[in-house]
């Protein structure tokens, strides 16, 4: 039986052997294995992310409906709604990560999804400035653990190589958010006006109505773990969980809770490394997922024509989005595709910056937010693929995703209070230079990256597998650090 390493994982075997602790790869179980995964979870926790992106940045097309009108609210306002989300949200992502394996996440995400609904809907009850703020401040609780959790739980059923097509799959909703976020408020603004309620009203209420719907829906959906995915039979199990072991996601001898492994998943260079660019890039995504309609109003659209052209870029941001994810997928370089995700932001930034023609400012729209969006998927994926084992990897991503949501709250700040329309220069000039030192720290994280898997070549030929700690997770000599 040939030993399959985390950069051969698809040569093509034989699979006699299936079930023992070493995979072999067999073409057809592998189509078979992991289309069933992709046709069973994909699917739902991509809707999930869908509404969670959704059901958080609707408020800026509520904006655009008359929300600080009827509420009576100042800009400044506005942002500190949208800072109330970010706190809760910030706190909830680590301990929520933490108890994912112990509730299941076939229990956890969907009772967030159908609570959250909830408070989405309560939104368009509100008639004050105060109650929108307590509504702000749970959704971001509920919400918080959301995107971690689903990055955790899908690193638990791929191998490394295989995931970022994989979280692409969900993030890229993100962008779709974007696009059917606004073309769903210009329908539902019609509704202004009905039974007593205003048009931004009814986006909190109709879209929190359908998150509670599918969350309730989704309980009997998602299985816990690869052994327990009804879907899936004796043999494709025993694979899975054989694919996992040889590529180091899942280690039996070190996967239990320990402090020290929450330590090392917090300390550990690449992933403050990577903490850095998740700060980047989360300044630059929500700054464009809350306030793309209000800048596209600005450039002289009426706020019904600003919801529907924002849809196209976001539309050209998922369909980029998953092409990007594919190559980084096959040719392994998730570095390089995040160097290239920072240089359509500073392509569109600057665009932005340096035109005063309406037509200009729109275009350069399609490359920054489709950059922010790639980036968003690359480095998410990086940094789940480089920590090991489990409770390294789940304080790893909810770390990250702290550093991108500590990022979101400096976003609600730069377009909302501290730069004017219809130029926003200011905010501009730092979304740029932002931009900028994405594309410097993902050079970084591939060069430290690439050094220590040349010390980790080195090292295997001085010692055995068999000698090493298994405990080491990601710092063993075995494990390959993903480019």
């Amino acid at each position: 039986m040939e030993k399959v390493s985390p950069v051969d994982l698809e040569k093509h075997v034989d699979s006699s052997s299936v079930g023992s602790d070493q995979a072999v790869v067999d073409p057809q179980l592998e189509a078979r294995v992991w289309g069933k995964l992709d046709l069973w979870i994909l699917p739902v926790v991509a809707m999930f992310y869908l509404l969670s992106f959704l059901d958080r940045t609707n408020i800026g097309n509520a904006k655009v409906a008359g929300l600080l009108k009827d509420l009576d609210m100042t800009p400044r306002q506005y942002s500190i709604a949208l800072t109330v989300t970010y706190v809760p949200y910030i706190a909830a992502e680590l301990p929520s990560n933490l108890l994912l394996k112990t509730v299941g996440a076939n229990r956890m995400l969907p009772t967030m999804i159908t609570l959250w609904g909830v408070v989405t809907a309560c939104q368009g009850a509100v008639t004050s400035y105060g109650g929108l703020l307590v509504c702000r401040f749970f959704l971001g609780l509920l919400e918080g653990g959301v995107f971690p959790g689903i990055v955790l739980y899908l690193s638990c059923f791929y191998p490394r190589l295989k995931l970022q097509t994989r979280v692409s799959g969900f993030l890229s909703t993100a962008s779709l958010a974007g696009a059917f976020g606004g073309i769903l408020a210009y329908g539902i603004i019609q509704l202004n006006g009905k039974h007593g309620h205003s048009g931004w009203q009814w986006i909190f209420i109709i879209e929190g109505v359908i998150t509670s719907f599918i969350g309730l829906i989704s309980f009997p959906v998602l299985p816990a773990t690869p052994e327990t995915a009804r879907f899936l039979n004796k043999e494709e199990k025993a694979y899975v969980k054989a694919r996992l072991v040889e590529d180091g996601v899942i280690n039996e001898a070190a996967d239990s809770f320990s402090w020290g492994e929450v330590a090392k998943g917090f300390t550990s260079i690449h992933v403050l490394i990577s903490s850095v660019l998740f700060f980047f890039g989360g300044v630059v995504l929500y700054s464009l997922a809350y306030f793309a309609p209000s800048i596209i109003q600005s450039l002289g659209y009426s706020a019904s024509k600003a919801q529907l052209m924002s849809v196209p870029p976001f539309s050209v941001a998922f369909v980029l989005t998953m092409i990007t994810a594919w190559i980084s997928d096959r040719y392994h370089c998730r570095g390089a595709v995040s160097v290239l995700s920072a240089v359509f932001c500073v392509i569109g930034f600057s665009m932005f910056l340096g035109s005063k023609n309406h037509h200009v400012q729109y275009a350069s729209l399609f490359l920054s937010v489709t950059g922010s969006y790639i980036q968003a998927c690359s480095v998410s994926t990086w940094n789940a693929n480089n920590s090991a084992p489990l409770v390294r990897r789940a304080t790893a991503i909810a770390f990250a995703f702290i550093m991108t949501n500590s990022g979101g709250i400096l976003s609600t700040w730069l377009l909302g209070s501290l730069s004017a329309p219809p130029f926003y220069t200011k905010a501009t000039k730092i979304l740029l230079s932002f931009s900028v030192l994405m594309a410097v720290f993902s050079v970084l994280n591939m060069a430290y990256l690439a050094n220590e898997n040349r010390k980790k070549a080195q090292m295997r030929k001085d010692i055995s597998r068999e000698d090493e700690d298994p405990s080491l997770g990601d710092r063993s000599a075995w494990f390959v650090y993903s480019l």
